[in-house]
């Protein structure tokens, strides 16, 4: 290994973006069960209202479309997969 192959790997370890809460929010979403508000708010450490303009904001501009279900008297939300029509 050279030297310029030693510090092109320690730029590109270096480069990786952290990742954001709404990389966050956008991963609790696409779980198949979907995710509660009170599990987005824990995980992203933002208020209810916050988490909720999340959805209908930063969400649909990454070209989401949440549904919202109620299951066991919790609602959950979740990223609607495209159809593959």
């Amino acid at each position: 290994m050279t030297t310029t192959d030693t510090a092109a790997s320690a730029t590109d370890a270096n480069t990786t973006k952290p990742v954001s809460k709404l990389d966050t929010l956008e991963k609790l979403l696409k779980r198949k069960t979907g995710v509660s508000i009170a599990d987005m708010t824990k995980a992203t450490g933002w208020q209810q209202h916050s988490v909720r303009g999340a959805m209908a904001g930063a969400m649909k501009k990454r070209g989401h479309t949440i549904v919202s279900e109620k299951i066991d008297g919790t609602r959950r939300y979740r990223i609607e997969e495209p159809s593959g029509d």
